[in-house]
């Protein structure tokens, strides 16, 4: 087995029980929570750093896209390094750790099941309040619809941001690339808005956050299809697969974002449904282009549909990437 094979079977064994760790824990709040401390250094520098002009702002905006991004990734291998000349088992353990909180799987299921349950109970407050609590919109005055559309959207966009994209670095790079990404995804969700505060001072953020995103996203495009292939053909759910990759190529580039809209535009067209359009935040309008087509009305049913495309697709991203470390490794045992 070449030095290739052996590292990524070790990346992909790491990942796995990584995985394990958090369908069965998720993020208990009891320990101390990576993404929480780096939210708190970017809040804490933008306060200082986000003044001046918008040359200015740019600038410091790109130095704390640096700090963050770099000292995140140095803090963690130098962190683990330190572990593995103590004892290589001290490693193991806190890599795995450090993976599993890159991960939110049971984390993205919980909130949906936190909006399903009322939902199906007719209590649309309490569904409102559940929705609030992962999105940045007003949920007031939401019907069952809009409350569905709302859900469905943000576990769509989270399968790359909070389980594909985490997935992707940490094959590649371990916890610390894994972090690393997950710190510009922080990064780009506090300052990287295109408004009078950040436009300038997020600019390097939200940049960073476009590249990194960019092939996880349409990889996980690929999954959630294949996804809602198999779960078609087994009866599980029935989804409408067929020209759904043409319907996201043509849906996906009307969305704002250059990434978000690839995994909500499947999603919405394997469901049969329309995502996007008017949301308000602080009472303010937000119009947003519209992906798929109306052919059913958004409902509860649409949240546990998504939820499990959201379990295919992570776990067909997995078998997928077993396929390619394969047959890479193939390649390099004939070339070598």
């Amino acid at each position: 087995m070449s030095v290739f094979s052996d590292y990524f079977f070790a990346a992909l064994v790491m990942v796995t029980v990584a995985i394990m760790i958090d369908l069965i824990v998720g993020d208990p709040r009891a320990l101390p929570h990576p993404v929480v401390l780096i939210g708190r250094f970017i809040a804490g520098y933008e306060r200082l750093w986000n003044r001046g002009t918008a040359q200015q702002r740019r600038l410091s905006g790109g130095l704390l896209t640096l700090m963050v991004v770099g000292g995140t990734w140095t803090i963690s291998w130098l962190a683990l390094a330190l572990l593995a000349r103590l004892h290589p088992g001290l490693a193991i353990i806190a890599e795995l750790w450090l993976l599993s909180t890159t991960l939110a799987i049971k984390g993205l299921g919980d909130a949906a099941r936190a909006v399903v349950e009322p939902l199906t109970k007719g209590d649309l407050p309490a569904a409102r309040q559940a929705l609030g609590m992962i999105v940045g919109r007003d949920t007031q005055g939401l019907d069952e619809a809009e409350v569905a559309r709302g859900t469905v959207e943000t576990v769509a966009e989270n399968t790359v941001d909070g389980i594909t994209a985490p997935l992707f670095f940490a094959l590649i790079g371990g916890a610390p690339l894994a972090l690393a990404y997950k710190a510009v995804n922080t990064l780009d969700s506090m300052v990287g808005y295109k408004n009078q505060r950040y436009a300038d001072f997020g600019f390097a953020s939200a940049k960073l956050d476009d590249i990194a995103n960019w092939l996880p996203a349409r990889f996980t495009v690929l999954c959630l299809w294949l996804a809602g292939l198999l779960l078609n053909v087994t009866g599980v759910l029935a989804l409408r697969w067929r020209g759904a990759l043409r319907g996201t190529c043509h849906d996906a580039p009307r969305h704002p974002s250059p990434n978000a809209g690839w995994p909500e535009a499947m999603v919405a067209r394997l469901l049969g449904v329309q995502l996007g359009g008017t949301n308000y935040y602080q009472g303010v309008v937000s119009q947003r282009a519209t992906l798929g087509k109306p052919l059913e009305v958004l409902q509860v049913t649409h949240i546990t549909a998504t939820v499990r495309l959201m379990h295919g697709a992570w776990l067909l991203f997995m078998l997928l990437s077993v396929v390619v470390i394969a047959g890479l490794s193939f390649i390099l045992k004939g070339l070598l």
